[in-house]
């Protein structure tokens, strides 16, 4: 058995063949980071060396200002544009399905108290709901993720919906036959609405107005990263063209001076049209959003109380609150009608502050057919409490002095005011969105020139010591 050597054996050398002279170690070569550093030492010690590391620097700050104005500011205006094009609509949308299920509730009350035979105009206005509903929660799914909180929200709301037409359809069928079964069905409907539509519709919205109040706040936010970067490069090219002046007595470096101008043109644009952007927004926000917030908030109220206003006919003191007092839906109405009246205040108040005279008309008529409303629904329920239920019934559902008649008022009007504020918000939020325009490539030209004339400033002054 052979074993290997324990030490390294010498190479082989033939008979008389001298030994191998040994290897001589070879000092190591200074690297090219140390040779590098070096010539940067050398270079920093004269005063073409010292330029052109100054011509370097002003170049990357110029150009690291434009970078970061261009970056933040693309992001700013894909916010406004959000705000414009995709928050602000779906918000206005998830208000759309809450009013148009709270109408159809109303509507489906009143087709009922009619009697077997329903008013064409009531059913088609139900109908019309309905499709309003559903192609809203279909548009607001194609634009929302399922796995999100909206998502969630319109999953519950598309599988609602079913059922609550159904019922409906079941309460039509028996009042058509003269049954009193067909009360319950639309009791059981209206359950159904207020306790699972409804508030999935509210949080929905409530979602969709979080989304856009975010959107709004990134848009108008401080690009503070760009101030402060435009600060420096104008400090650094000042003090460049105040240190040239005291080497050569000469006033001005005309690429220097150019490359400052640059500068300044950027960061006032920046400053400028970030501020009229912040402001326009900022106008959409008060003069529009809140407004159309506080308005959907009372036009869905107002659809709730006429539907209650309904059922206390329907149920006629068949359902009681819980502590089995008090009529429920009588209850349910009069703290409908106690918030849209705190709501049409509360919209008054934002016109006032804003001097929307155009805004403040139609807020100022909803809160007159409220009044009168409320003063036509007490008379009604004295008629109908006195044991004349066809007259009280005429005076709820009828044509002519009606609390019908005057609901139609209270819903016109905040139609016409949600209208025009809709179209306030979408002037100023467009405003705001058109400030930041080309900005962001404005800021990167601006910044090449920029650099540019730095370097070609100084280069000019590098001429001098060839």
């Amino acid at each position: 058995m052979t074993h290997p050597p324990s030490a390294r054996q010498a190479p082989h050398r033939a008979p008389g063949q001298p030994p191998a002279p040994a290897a001589v170690p070879v000092p190591p070569r200074p690297g090219a980071r140390a040779a590098l550093a070096g010539r940067m030492r050398a270079a920093a010690t004269t005063e073409p060396g010292r330029l052109r590391i100054i011509g370097a620097v002003l170049a990357l700050l110029v150009l690291a200002f434009g970078a970061v104005t261009a970056f933040e500011i693309s992001g700013r205006g894909a916010a406004a544009d959000d705000v414009v094009e995709r928050s602000q609509p779906l918000s206005a949308d998830a208000a759309g399905i809450y009013r148009s299920l709270a109408d159809a509730d109303a509507a489906a009350a009143s087709g009922f108290l009619a009697g077997p035979q329903e008013p064409r105009a009531v059913h088609e206005q139900y109908v019309k709901d309905i499709e309003e509903a559903s192609r809203l929660l279909v548009k607001a799914a194609a634009n929302t993720e399922a796995s999100s909180a909206s998502g969630r929200e319109i999953t519950t709301l598309n599988e609602g919906l079913p059922r609550y037409t159904g019922l409906i359809e079941r309460a039509r069928a028996n009042n058509r036959q003269g049954l009193p079964l067909g009360g319950a069905y639309l009791r059981y409907a209206n359950q159904q609405m207020s306790g699972e539509l409804l508030p999935a519709a509210e949080r929905l919205y409530a979602a969709e107005t979080g989304r856009l109040e975010a959107d709004h706040g990134s848009a108008r936010a401080w690009p503070l990263f760009s101030v402060a970067a435009g600060v420096i490069a104008l400090a650094a090219l000042v003090w460049a063209q105040r240190r040239n002046y005291r080497q050569t007595n000469r006033v001005f470096n005309q690429g220097l001076l150019a490359a400052t101008a640059a500068a300044t043109v950027l960061l006032l644009w920046l400053a400028v049209g970030h501020t009229v952007a912040r402001a326009d927004l900022a106008e959409a926000d008060a003069h529009g959003q809140q407004s159309m917030d506080v308005l959907n908030r009372a036009r869905i109220d107002s659809l709730k109380a006429r539907a209650d206003e309904n059922l206390t006919v329907v149920a006629r003191g068949a359902v009681l609150t819980a502590d089995g007092r008090n009529d429920k839906y009588e209850t349910d109405y009069a703290a409908g009608m106690k918030a849209l009246g705190e709501e049409l205040a509360a919209a008054a108040k934002l016109a006032d502050e804003t001097g929307d005279t155009e805004g403040g008309k139609p807020v100022a008529a909803a809160a007159a057919a409220v009044t009168e409303w409320q003063e036509r629904h007490r008379t009604a329920r004295k008629t109908d409490d006195a044991g004349d239920y066809e007259s009280a019934l005429e005076q709820i559902i009828g044509q002519e002095n009606s609390t019908g008649e005057s609901f139609k008022k209270v819903d016109d009007a905040l139609r016409d005011a949600l209208a025009h504020e809709q179209s306030e918000f979408t002037r100023a939020a467009r405003d705001g969105r058109d400030a930041l325009g080309g900005l962001p490539v404005g800021a990167a030209v601006l910044a090449v020139l920029g650099a540019v004339a730095a370097i070609v400033g100084v280069n000019r002054r590098l001429s001098e010591f060839r």
